[in-house]
Protein backbone atom coordinates (compact mmCIF):
# COMPACT_ATOMS: atom_id res chain seq x y z
CA UNK A 1 0.00 0.00 0.00
CA UNK A 2 1.10 3.36 -0.65
CA UNK A 3 2.03 5.82 2.14
CA UNK A 4 -1.62 8.40 2.29
CA UNK A 5 -0.84 11.58 0.74
CA UNK A 6 -2.73 13.24 3.90
CA UNK A 7 -3.76 12.70 6.94
CA UNK A 8 -7.15 10.23 6.88
CA UNK A 9 -9.49 12.60 8.64
CA UNK A 10 -12.64 10.17 10.21
CA UNK A 11 -16.30 11.24 10.17
CA UNK A 12 -17.79 9.33 12.53
CA UNK A 13 -21.23 8.21 14.38
CA UNK A 14 -23.55 9.14 17.12
CA UNK A 15 -25.84 6.93 19.55
CA UNK A 16 -28.10 8.79 20.55
CA UNK A 17 -29.63 6.20 23.60
CA UNK A 18 -31.64 7.18 26.25
CA UNK A 19 -29.37 7.23 29.24
CA UNK A 20 -26.97 9.63 27.49
CA UNK A 21 -26.47 12.99 28.72
CA UNK A 22 -28.24 15.94 26.88
CA UNK A 23 -26.94 19.11 25.08
CA UNK A 24 -23.64 21.00 25.86
CA UNK A 25 -23.54 18.62 29.16
CA UNK A 26 -22.55 15.51 26.79
CA UNK A 27 -18.74 15.50 26.14
CA UNK A 28 -20.33 13.33 23.15
CA UNK A 29 -22.44 15.53 21.97
CA UNK A 30 -20.03 18.66 21.91
CA UNK A 31 -17.57 15.92 19.74
CA UNK A 32 -20.00 14.88 17.35
CA UNK A 33 -21.23 18.61 16.76
CA UNK A 34 -17.31 19.23 16.10
CA UNK A 35 -16.83 16.22 14.07
CA UNK A 36 -19.37 16.15 11.74
CA UNK A 37 -20.61 19.92 11.04
CA UNK A 38 -24.30 19.00 12.96
CA UNK A 39 -26.18 21.00 15.11
CA UNK A 40 -26.86 18.99 18.15
CA UNK A 41 -30.24 18.98 19.48
CA UNK A 42 -30.04 19.91 22.78
CA UNK A 43 -33.42 18.08 24.15
CA UNK A 44 -31.60 15.10 22.71
CA UNK A 45 -29.29 12.22 24.64
CA UNK A 46 -25.98 11.98 23.31
CA UNK A 47 -24.87 8.99 24.30
CA UNK A 48 -21.77 7.76 22.57
CA UNK A 49 -19.05 8.60 19.65
CA UNK A 50 -18.48 5.59 17.67
CA UNK A 51 -15.12 5.69 15.90
CA UNK A 52 -14.63 2.29 14.09
CA UNK A 53 -15.97 -0.04 11.09
CA UNK A 54 -19.06 -1.86 12.80
CA UNK A 55 -22.21 -1.81 11.17
CA UNK A 56 -23.89 -0.18 13.54
CA UNK A 57 -22.06 2.84 13.86
CA UNK A 58 -19.40 3.62 10.86
CA UNK A 59 -17.24 5.87 10.51
CA UNK A 60 -16.38 7.83 6.96
CA UNK A 61 -13.10 8.53 6.01
CA UNK A 62 -12.65 12.22 4.39
CA UNK A 63 -11.07 11.77 0.99
CA UNK A 64 -10.20 14.05 -2.24
CA UNK A 65 -11.16 12.95 -4.99
CA UNK A 66 -13.79 10.38 -4.21
CA UNK A 67 -17.42 10.66 -6.04
CA UNK A 68 -19.27 12.02 -2.41
CA UNK A 69 -16.10 13.63 -0.76
CA UNK A 70 -15.41 10.46 1.74
CA UNK A 71 -15.75 6.42 1.51
CA UNK A 72 -16.74 4.47 4.54
CA UNK A 73 -13.93 3.54 6.51
CA UNK A 74 -14.92 -0.11 6.58
CA UNK A 75 -14.52 -0.02 2.26
CA UNK A 76 -11.35 1.71 2.38
CA UNK A 77 -9.60 -0.83 4.44
CA UNK A 78 -11.13 -3.48 2.40
CA UNK A 79 -9.60 -2.36 -0.52
CA UNK A 80 -6.14 -1.39 1.04
CA UNK A 81 -5.21 -4.28 3.46
CA UNK A 82 -1.98 -3.27 3.89
CA UNK A 83 -3.12 -0.13 5.99
CA UNK A 84 -3.87 -3.15 8.64
CA UNK A 85 -0.67 -4.55 8.65
CA UNK A 86 0.65 -8.05 7.88
CA UNK A 87 0.39 -9.33 11.28
CA UNK A 88 -2.76 -7.60 11.97
CA UNK A 89 -4.61 -9.15 8.50
CA UNK A 90 -3.31 -12.45 8.89
CA UNK A 91 -4.69 -12.90 12.54
CA UNK A 92 -8.44 -10.67 11.71
CA UNK A 93 -8.58 -10.63 7.89
CA UNK A 94 -9.16 -7.62 6.62
CA UNK A 95 -11.71 -6.17 9.57
CA UNK A 96 -10.69 -3.68 11.78
CA UNK A 97 -10.46 -5.70 15.04
CA UNK A 98 -11.43 -3.06 17.29
CA UNK A 99 -13.74 -0.48 18.20
CA UNK A 100 -13.52 2.65 19.78
CA UNK A 101 -16.26 5.06 21.33
CA UNK A 102 -16.64 7.65 24.08
CA UNK A 103 -19.68 7.22 26.51
CA UNK A 104 -21.88 10.10 28.32
CA UNK A 105 -23.43 8.62 30.81
CA UNK A 106 -26.27 10.32 32.59
CA UNK A 107 -28.03 7.36 33.82
CA UNK A 108 -27.51 3.29 34.42
CA UNK A 109 -26.46 1.11 31.99
CA UNK A 110 -28.04 -2.18 31.55
CA UNK A 111 -26.86 -5.10 33.99
CA UNK A 112 -25.23 -6.82 31.15
CA UNK A 113 -22.41 -8.99 30.43
CA UNK A 114 -20.60 -10.04 26.56
CA UNK A 115 -20.15 -13.36 25.46
CA UNK A 116 -17.25 -14.98 24.89
CA UNK A 117 -16.51 -15.97 20.76
CA UNK A 118 -18.30 -19.23 20.84
CA UNK A 119 -21.29 -18.18 22.59
CA UNK A 120 -21.02 -15.00 20.67
CA UNK A 121 -21.76 -16.91 17.50
CA UNK A 122 -24.26 -19.41 18.42
CA UNK A 123 -26.62 -16.09 19.76
CA UNK A 124 -25.82 -14.25 16.64
CA UNK A 125 -27.11 -17.46 14.52
CA UNK A 126 -30.10 -17.56 16.63
CA UNK A 127 -30.86 -14.54 17.36
CA UNK A 128 -29.53 -12.45 15.10
CA UNK A 129 -32.01 -9.32 15.54
CA UNK A 130 -30.45 -9.25 19.05
CA UNK A 131 -26.77 -10.29 18.79
CA UNK A 132 -25.79 -8.10 15.84
CA UNK A 133 -22.40 -9.99 15.21
CA UNK A 134 -20.87 -13.57 15.72
CA UNK A 135 -17.80 -11.50 17.91
CA UNK A 136 -17.30 -11.61 21.41
CA UNK A 137 -16.32 -8.04 23.13
CA UNK A 138 -13.59 -7.75 26.03
CA UNK A 139 -13.82 -3.51 26.57
CA UNK A 140 -11.83 -1.87 28.89
CA UNK A 141 -12.97 2.17 30.12
CA UNK A 142 -10.83 5.04 30.95
CA UNK A 143 -12.74 7.63 33.21
CA UNK A 144 -12.56 11.22 31.56
CA UNK A 145 -14.44 12.54 34.90
CA UNK A 146 -15.50 10.47 37.60
CA UNK A 147 -16.82 7.31 36.71
CA UNK A 148 -19.19 5.24 38.83
CA UNK A 149 -20.08 1.40 37.59
CA UNK A 150 -20.73 -2.22 38.69
CA UNK A 151 -18.49 -4.76 38.18
CA UNK A 152 -17.90 -7.86 39.07
CA UNK A 153 -19.15 -10.13 42.35
CA UNK A 154 -18.58 -9.29 45.73
CA UNK A 155 -16.38 -11.42 47.69
CA UNK A 156 -17.61 -14.07 49.93
CA UNK A 157 -17.16 -11.74 52.96
CA UNK A 158 -19.25 -8.93 51.37
CA UNK A 159 -21.85 -11.65 50.41
CA UNK A 160 -22.40 -12.40 53.99
CA UNK A 161 -23.74 -8.89 54.17
CA UNK A 162 -25.70 -9.06 50.68
CA UNK A 163 -27.74 -11.52 52.10
CA UNK A 164 -28.60 -9.65 55.63
CA UNK A 165 -30.30 -7.28 53.45
CA UNK A 166 -33.74 -7.88 54.59
CA UNK A 167 -35.49 -7.52 50.94
CA UNK A 168 -33.03 -9.88 49.87
CA UNK A 169 -33.38 -12.49 52.88
CA UNK A 170 -36.98 -12.74 51.72
CA UNK A 171 -36.41 -13.83 48.53
CA UNK A 172 -33.72 -16.21 48.57
CA UNK A 173 -34.50 -17.43 51.85
CA UNK A 174 -32.02 -17.95 55.30
CA UNK A 175 -30.41 -20.50 53.96
CA UNK A 176 -28.02 -19.18 51.99
CA UNK A 177 -26.57 -17.97 54.83
CA UNK A 178 -26.09 -21.15 56.56
CA UNK A 179 -24.01 -22.01 53.34
CA UNK A 180 -21.71 -19.56 53.22
CA UNK A 181 -20.57 -20.42 57.13
CA UNK A 182 -20.46 -23.45 56.11
CA UNK A 183 -18.27 -22.04 52.33
CA UNK A 184 -16.06 -20.01 54.52
CA UNK A 185 -14.84 -23.25 56.98
CA UNK A 186 -14.28 -25.35 53.56
CA UNK A 187 -12.53 -22.38 52.22
CA UNK A 188 -13.18 -23.74 48.84
CA UNK A 189 -13.48 -21.97 45.48
CA UNK A 190 -16.30 -24.38 43.83
CA UNK A 191 -18.43 -24.06 46.69
CA UNK A 192 -18.24 -20.11 47.46
CA UNK A 193 -19.03 -20.17 43.49
CA UNK A 194 -21.88 -22.46 43.94
CA UNK A 195 -23.18 -20.78 46.60
CA UNK A 196 -22.92 -17.10 44.60
CA UNK A 197 -24.50 -18.87 41.71
CA UNK A 198 -27.17 -19.90 43.45
CA UNK A 199 -28.65 -16.81 45.41
CA UNK A 200 -28.13 -14.58 42.33
CA UNK A 201 -30.41 -16.99 40.11
CA UNK A 202 -32.69 -17.45 42.20
CA UNK A 203 -33.06 -13.49 42.62
CA UNK A 204 -32.90 -12.92 38.71
CA UNK A 205 -35.42 -15.99 38.09
CA UNK A 206 -37.87 -14.23 40.80
CA UNK A 207 -41.60 -13.53 39.27
CA UNK A 208 -42.08 -9.38 38.53
CA UNK A 209 -44.76 -8.56 40.95
CA UNK A 210 -42.59 -10.23 43.56
CA UNK A 211 -39.63 -8.25 43.06
CA UNK A 212 -41.44 -4.87 42.41
CA UNK A 213 -42.93 -5.61 46.32
CA UNK A 214 -39.61 -6.00 47.56
CA UNK A 215 -38.00 -3.14 45.74
CA UNK A 216 -41.03 -1.23 47.23
CA UNK A 217 -40.23 -2.31 50.61
CA UNK A 218 -36.54 -1.66 49.93
CA UNK A 219 -37.26 1.74 48.97
CA UNK A 220 -39.79 2.64 51.89
CA UNK A 221 -37.26 1.25 54.46
CA UNK A 222 -34.33 2.93 52.95
CA UNK A 223 -35.88 6.10 52.58
CA UNK A 224 -36.83 5.95 56.48
CA UNK A 225 -33.55 5.54 57.38
CA UNK A 226 -32.75 8.29 55.24
CA UNK A 227 -35.26 10.51 56.53
CA UNK A 228 -34.68 9.69 60.51
CA UNK A 229 -30.90 8.74 60.29
CA UNK A 230 -31.91 5.32 61.69
CA UNK A 231 -29.75 4.50 65.19
CA UNK A 232 -27.49 7.02 64.32
CA UNK A 233 -26.13 5.42 61.00
CA UNK A 234 -25.93 7.15 57.54
CA UNK A 235 -27.27 5.04 54.57
CA UNK A 236 -24.05 2.95 53.31
CA UNK A 237 -23.18 3.86 49.72
CA UNK A 238 -24.85 0.43 48.09
CA UNK A 239 -28.00 1.68 49.91
CA UNK A 240 -27.77 5.20 48.29
CA UNK A 241 -26.69 3.92 45.27
CA UNK A 242 -30.05 1.22 45.18
CA UNK A 243 -32.37 4.63 45.81
CA UNK A 244 -31.22 6.28 42.93
CA UNK A 245 -31.09 3.03 40.96
CA UNK A 246 -35.07 2.77 42.03
CA UNK A 247 -35.38 6.44 41.17
CA UNK A 248 -34.46 5.46 37.50
CA UNK A 249 -36.34 2.01 37.33
CA UNK A 250 -38.82 1.29 39.18
CA UNK A 251 -39.31 -2.22 40.63
CA UNK A 252 -36.52 -3.30 38.47
CA UNK A 253 -34.75 -6.33 39.71
CA UNK A 254 -31.33 -5.01 38.50
CA UNK A 255 -32.14 -2.38 41.96
CA UNK A 256 -31.83 -5.87 44.02
CA UNK A 257 -29.07 -7.11 42.46
CA UNK A 258 -26.52 -4.31 42.49
CA UNK A 259 -25.88 -5.45 46.22
CA UNK A 260 -24.48 -8.01 44.81
CA UNK A 261 -21.58 -6.17 42.69
CA UNK A 262 -18.78 -4.28 43.63
CA UNK A 263 -19.24 -0.78 43.14
CA UNK A 264 -16.27 0.84 41.47
CA UNK A 265 -15.40 4.65 41.70
CA UNK A 266 -13.02 5.71 38.92
CA UNK A 267 -10.73 8.86 38.89
CA UNK A 268 -9.70 10.27 35.69
CA UNK A 269 -6.92 8.53 34.34
CA UNK A 270 -8.08 5.49 35.60
CA UNK A 271 -9.21 2.14 33.72
CA UNK A 272 -11.49 -0.83 34.26
CA UNK A 273 -11.35 -3.66 32.00
CA UNK A 274 -13.87 -6.17 31.49
CA UNK A 275 -13.80 -9.76 30.41
CA UNK A 276 -16.05 -12.06 28.31
CA UNK A 277 -18.90 -13.53 30.79
CA UNK A 278 -18.13 -10.96 33.40
CA UNK A 279 -21.44 -8.91 34.88
CA UNK A 280 -21.35 -5.01 34.88
CA UNK A 281 -23.24 -2.05 34.52
CA UNK A 282 -21.85 1.76 33.98
CA UNK A 283 -23.63 4.00 36.17
CA UNK A 284 -22.76 7.49 35.56
CA UNK A 285 -19.84 9.73 34.64
CA UNK A 286 -17.93 10.33 31.17
CA UNK A 287 -15.31 7.62 29.65
CA UNK A 288 -13.42 6.65 26.80
CA UNK A 289 -14.19 2.88 26.08
CA UNK A 290 -12.58 0.50 23.74
CA UNK A 291 -13.11 -3.39 22.33
CA UNK A 292 -13.30 -5.99 20.27
CA UNK A 293 -15.35 -4.60 17.21
CA UNK A 294 -18.80 -5.78 18.76
CA UNK A 295 -22.01 -4.77 19.53
CA UNK A 296 -22.96 -8.10 21.15
CA UNK A 297 -25.01 -7.39 25.02
CA UNK A 298 -27.24 -10.08 27.18
CA UNK A 299 -28.93 -7.76 29.37
CA UNK A 300 -30.64 -8.57 32.53
CA UNK A 301 -32.03 -5.38 34.13
CA UNK A 302 -32.01 -1.74 34.65
CA UNK A 303 -33.25 -1.18 30.95
CA UNK A 304 -36.51 -1.51 29.24
CA UNK A 305 -34.94 -3.41 26.23
CA UNK A 306 -35.29 -7.29 25.95
CA UNK A 307 -33.82 -9.21 28.35
CA UNK A 308 -32.05 -12.51 28.31
CA UNK A 309 -31.94 -13.26 31.75
CA UNK A 310 -31.61 -17.38 31.39
CA UNK A 311 -28.82 -16.69 28.66
CA UNK A 312 -26.80 -14.08 31.23
CA UNK A 313 -26.75 -16.25 34.44
CA UNK A 314 -26.13 -19.59 32.32
CA UNK A 315 -23.21 -17.38 30.91
CA UNK A 316 -21.31 -15.90 34.16
CA UNK A 317 -18.41 -16.87 35.84
CA UNK A 318 -19.76 -16.00 39.08
CA UNK A 319 -15.90 -15.21 39.93
CA UNK A 320 -15.75 -13.12 43.02
CA UNK A 321 -13.40 -10.10 44.22
CA UNK A 322 -12.72 -6.33 43.38
CA UNK A 323 -11.50 -5.92 39.82
CA UNK A 324 -8.39 -4.79 38.99
CA UNK A 325 -7.58 -1.07 38.15
CA UNK A 326 -5.37 0.05 35.51
CA UNK A 327 -3.64 3.47 35.89
CA UNK A 328 -1.53 3.05 32.89
CA UNK A 329 2.14 2.93 32.11
CA UNK A 330 3.87 6.23 31.30
CA UNK A 331 5.66 5.94 27.56
CA UNK A 332 6.82 9.17 27.90
CA UNK A 333 6.00 12.82 30.00
CA UNK A 334 3.00 13.32 28.04
CA UNK A 335 1.80 9.63 27.13
CA UNK A 336 0.36 7.09 29.13
CA UNK A 337 -0.52 3.70 28.04
CA UNK A 338 -3.34 1.16 29.16
CA UNK A 339 -3.39 -2.75 28.25
CA UNK A 340 -5.53 -4.93 28.76
CA UNK A 341 -4.98 -8.59 28.34
CA UNK A 342 -7.10 -8.54 25.40
CA UNK A 343 -5.32 -8.78 21.76
CA UNK A 344 -7.57 -6.48 19.73
CA UNK A 345 -6.72 -3.53 21.38
CA UNK A 346 -4.90 -1.29 24.09
CA UNK A 347 -5.51 2.80 24.37
CA UNK A 348 -2.27 5.87 25.02
CA UNK A 349 -4.03 8.72 27.02
CA UNK A 350 -1.80 11.59 25.65
CA UNK A 351 -1.35 15.36 27.85
CA UNK A 352 0.42 17.73 25.70
CA UNK A 353 1.15 20.77 27.52
CA UNK A 354 0.87 24.48 25.70
CA UNK A 355 3.67 25.19 22.84
CA UNK A 356 4.77 21.09 23.55
CA UNK A 357 5.12 18.54 21.10
CA UNK A 358 4.74 14.51 20.80
CA UNK A 359 5.55 12.17 18.32
CA UNK A 360 4.12 8.75 17.87
CA UNK A 361 6.43 6.58 16.20
CA UNK A 362 5.28 3.87 13.48
CA UNK A 363 3.71 0.99 15.05
CA UNK A 364 2.41 -2.55 12.48
CA UNK A 365 -0.68 -1.97 12.79
CA UNK A 366 -3.42 0.33 12.50
CA UNK A 367 -4.33 3.41 14.92
CA UNK A 368 -7.43 5.76 15.66
CA UNK A 369 -6.57 9.37 17.02
CA UNK A 370 -9.15 11.34 18.77
CA UNK A 371 -8.85 14.99 20.20
CA UNK A 372 -10.66 15.41 23.31
CA UNK A 373 -9.68 18.93 24.08
CA UNK A 374 -7.71 21.65 22.72
CA UNK A 375 -5.97 22.69 19.77
CA UNK A 376 -2.57 22.27 17.89
CA UNK A 377 -0.87 20.62 14.89
CA UNK A 378 -0.68 17.33 13.04
CA UNK A 379 1.73 16.15 10.98
CA UNK A 380 2.18 12.49 9.28
CA UNK A 381 5.46 11.39 7.81
CA UNK A 382 6.62 14.35 5.37
CA UNK A 383 3.12 16.04 5.20
CA UNK A 384 2.54 19.73 5.41
CA UNK A 385 1.53 20.89 8.94
CA UNK A 386 -2.54 20.53 9.71
CA UNK A 387 -4.71 21.78 11.99
CA UNK A 388 -6.26 20.40 14.71
CA UNK A 389 -8.99 20.62 17.08
CA UNK A 390 -11.57 18.98 19.47
CA UNK A 391 -13.35 16.47 17.74
CA UNK A 392 -10.83 15.77 15.23
CA UNK A 393 -10.53 12.10 14.49
CA UNK A 394 -7.82 10.43 12.57
CA UNK A 395 -7.37 6.81 11.05
CA UNK A 396 -3.76 6.32 11.22
CA UNK A 397 -2.34 3.43 9.11
CA UNK A 398 -0.18 0.73 9.91
CA UNK A 399 4.20 2.06 9.87
CA UNK A 400 2.69 5.41 9.55
CA UNK A 401 4.70 8.23 11.89
CA UNK A 402 2.19 10.92 13.63
CA UNK A 403 2.97 13.94 15.33
CA UNK A 404 1.03 16.95 17.31
CA UNK A 405 2.26 20.09 18.79
CA UNK A 406 -0.08 21.74 20.83
CA UNK A 407 -1.33 25.51 20.27
CA UNK A 408 0.25 28.45 22.20
CA UNK A 409 -2.41 28.84 24.54
CA UNK A 410 -4.38 25.39 24.48
CA UNK A 411 -2.65 21.87 25.63
CA UNK A 412 -4.32 18.65 23.68
CA UNK A 413 -5.69 16.25 25.49
CA UNK A 414 -6.07 13.27 22.99
CA UNK A 415 -6.18 9.22 23.00
CA UNK A 416 -4.91 6.92 20.35
CA UNK A 417 -6.96 3.32 20.37
CA UNK A 418 -4.40 0.63 18.48
CA UNK A 419 -3.86 -3.45 18.04
CA UNK A 420 -2.43 -4.64 21.52
CA UNK A 421 1.65 -4.50 21.16
CA UNK A 422 1.88 -7.66 22.88
CA UNK A 423 0.63 -9.21 19.33
CA UNK A 424 3.80 -7.47 17.45
CA UNK A 425 6.25 -9.38 20.00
Amino acid sequence: MEAPLRSLRLRCSVQNYEWGRRGEESTVARLFERNSGAQIDLACPYAEFWMGTHDSGPSFLMLAGSDSGEVALKKWIRENPGALGDKVVAKWGTGLPFLFKILSVAKALSIQTHPDKELARMLHMMRPSVYKDPNHKPEMAIALTEFKALCGFVSMEELKDVLSVPEITELVGNDEGSKIIQTRELNGYMNAKAVMQSAFIKLMSSNRDVISTLVSKLKNRLFSYKNSEFRGQRLSEKEQLALLLEKQYQADVGVLASFFFNYVKLSPGEALYIGPNEPHAYISGECIECMAASDNVVQAGLTPKYVDIQTLCSMLTYKQGFPEILRGISLNPYVTRYAPPFDEFEVDRCILPSKESVLFSPVPGPSIFIIVAGEGQLQMGSVIEERVAEGDAYFVPAHSQISFSASDDKPIHLYRSGVNSRIFG
